[in-house]
């Protein structure tokens, strides 16, 4: 009989809660890690190094980094190869943890991710963000082995990271949308699997109305941003999580850099796109609950003109040549854009 079931790979554990931090060591050795505790520790700055300083690993040894870039992870990978590790952990926000799944992919070793902010769907995803000579861009790499998430020190983080978060997850549902736009104009194939892992991560959070201070909601915003983690690792890309909004995330990154946090950017971005795609009742949603956490929503609010959004929506599709989204659908030139930002800022402004 043929097997018709297909395997997902996922994390060996996922652990969210207060105070979970404490168990990465007992982790480890029981789920076979490294029983020696002989593991390599990367922290950013901040909280990861505070952590690093309470863990009771007697073999570990313990790196700090800052820039977070491709030449800096390249250079980590070629240590942790020079050593004897059974594993890496990456302990920090979103620049460290990319980092070290980088250098972990390099080098082969499994990654464990401890994450003290909840900015980005990266915790538990199989790509990596990260800068190479002034550029950010995607990077794919191995998923982390075993995931936690400590909301004792997720709730000392700056508050902007957790609004970011909010923006991150429910741009999947704008993800989503471009993607079934590929399948009816261009007969893309659409992985239903990971559709579904992306859109009940986004509406996990969409309607709900507690917010970032609440242990409920950050619970539901950890599992939210790990679900999308796992949807890109079953679809094999970072499609359902990533359509014409990050398209212009990336823009702005690249031709206005230090605009605005990644989630915050995607948010914004995700209401420009619905509202292109005319889908109403998206938009709508994506509008409340925008407004509900305080997010960013018209270009006005990213600090950024008109014009300046426009431009960022015309070099967006550049960003992902290989992409079909309603950037790439309406194939706006610079009037067009134009016209078309300034008619979505009087909708919204």
């Amino acid at each position: 009989m043929p097997l018709l079931t297909r395997v997902v790979g996922t994390p060996l554990t996922i652990d969210i809660g207060a105070g979970t931090v404490r168990g990465l060591a007992p982790l480890l050795a029981d789920r076979r890690i490294s029983s020696g505790g002989h593991v390599a520790v990367v922290v950013g700055p901040g909280l990861g190094e505070e952590i690093a300083d309470s863990l009771q690993l007697a073999n570990a040894e313990i790196w700090h980094t800052e820039a977070g870039g491709v030449e800096e992870a390249t250079g980590l990978a070629r240590k942790l190869r020079e050593g004897f590790y059974d594993a890496l952990v990456g302990i920090g926000g979103g620049r460290t943890i990319d980092l070290a799944k980088y250098a972990a992919s390099l080098s082969g070793l499994p990654m464990v991710a401890v994450a003290t902010s909840l900015a980005h769907d990266g915790l538990a995803s199989p790509v990596a963000s990260l800068e190479d000579h002034g550029r950010k861009g995607s990077y794919g790499v191995q998923m982390p082995i075993a995931v936690m998430v400590d909301l004792d020190y997720v709730r000392r983080s700056d508050p902007a990271l957790r609004r970011g978060g909010v923006g991150d997850v429910i741009s999947n549902l704008s993800a989503i949308a471009d993607w079934r736009l590929a399948e009816r104009v261009r007969g893309e194939t659409v992985d239903g699997v990971a559709v579904t892992f992306a859109r009940t991560a986004a509406t996990s959070i969409v309607h709900r109305d507690d917010g970032i201070d609440d242990d409920a909601f950050l619970i539901a915003l950890a599992e939210a941003l790990v679900l999308s983690g796992l949807a890109m690792a079953t679809a094999g890309s970072s499609r359902p999580c990533s359509g014409g909004d990050h398209e212009i995330l990336h823009a702005i990154d690249h031709l206005f850099p230090g605009t605005a946090g990644h989630g915050e950017l995607a948010g914004a971005a995700s209401l420009f796109t619905a509202w292109l795609r005319e889908e109403n009742g998206l938009a709508a949603g994506l509008d409340a609950c925008l407004r509900r956490h305080d997010l960013p929503r018209v270009p006005a609010d990213l600090g950024l003109s008109e014009a300046q959004f426009a431009q960022a929506v015309v070099h967006a599709p550049l960003t992902r040549p290989d992409r079909y989204t309603i950037l790439e659908h309406l194939e706006l030139d610079d009037a067009a854009a134009l016209e078309r930002v300034q008619a979505f800022a009087a909708t919204y402004g």
